[in-house]
C-alpha cells in the first residue's frame, strides 16, 4: 500500500444506509468443484431475492476473470489473489446493503477463511455454502468441457483432477446433488434469513 493512500471515512454510516434501503447486506459464498452447480444455484437465488424486492447481485468467478481478475492465471498464488479480490468486492456489496452471491471454486480453506474473517471484522454476515457434488458427477456433467480437456492432457491444473480442492469443514449450508435447484435455493435463503439481523 502506498504511503500516500489515506482511508476516507464515510459520513453515511451503515445503519442509516440499511434502514433507508429496508434491508441488510450479506455475502453468500458458494464453493465447490467445477461443474458442481454453484452458478446455477447462485443465479436462481439472485432471481428469488430480486423477485422478493431485495437487492442482490451474483459475482461469478468466470465472469470476473474477464475483467477484474483477467490478469490472473491458475497457479496457487493467483488463485489466492483471485479469492482475495472477489472477497473484497463482496464485502463492498454487502456493506452497501446488497446480498452478494459469490460463485467461485475457491479451492483453499485458508483463503475462504480470510474472506470470512474480513466480513466478521466489519460486522457483515457471511454464509459459506458448500455445493458438495462428487467429482464423478461433475465430470459427467462437464458443462464447459474442462474435465474432458483435463483427461486428454490439454488442460493442466484442473481443480479436482490434478489440483487440490479442500472441502469446507463447517459450512453454514451443504448442498448435495439429490436436492433440486428450488430446494437448494430455499435452504440457502432460509439459512441466510436466520442469521443475526443486528450487524449494522
Amino acid at each position: 500500500m502506498s504511503a500516500n493512500v489515506i482511508w476516507q471515512e464515510a459520513t453515511l454510516d451503515r445503519a442509516r444506509r440499511w434502514e433507508a434501503l429496508g434491508q441488510q447486506g450479506a455475502t453468500v459464498w458458494f464453493t465447490g468443484l467445477p461443474g458442481a452447480g454453484k452458478t446455477t444455484i447462485a443465479t436462481a437465488a439472485e432471481a428469488r431475492l430480486i423477485d422478493a424486492g431485495r437487492s442482490a447481485y451474483r459475482l461469478d468467478g468466470d465472469n470476473l476473470r474477464h475483467g477484474l481478475c483477467s490478469d490472473l492465471g491458475f497457479s496457487k498464488g493467483d488463485r489466492e489473489i483471485n479469492v482475495g479480490r472477489v472477497g473484497e468486492m463482496a464485502l463492498l456489496f454487502a456493506d452497501a446493503g446488497t446480498v452478494a452471491l459469490v460463485a467461485l471454486v475457491s479451492p483453499y480453506t485458508d483463503c475462504r477463511q480470510k474472506v470470512r474473517e474480513l466480513h466478521e471484522r466489519d460486522g457483515l454476515p457471511f454464509l459459506e455454502v458448500f455445493v458438495n457434488t462428487p467429482a464423478g458427477e461433475c465430470a459427467r456433467r462437464d458443462p464447459k468441457g474442462l474435465y474432458a480437456r483435463a483427461r486428454d492432457g490439454s488442460l493442466s491444473g484442473m481443480t479436482g483432477v490434478d489440483a487440490p480442492y479442500e472441502e469446507p469443514r463447517t459450512p453454514e449450508v451443504e448442498l448435495t446433488p439429490e436436492m433440486d435447484v428450488d430446494a437448494a435455493v430455499a435452504l440457502v435463503l432460509a439459512t441466510l434469513d436466520e442469521r443475526p439481523r443486528d450487524s449494522a
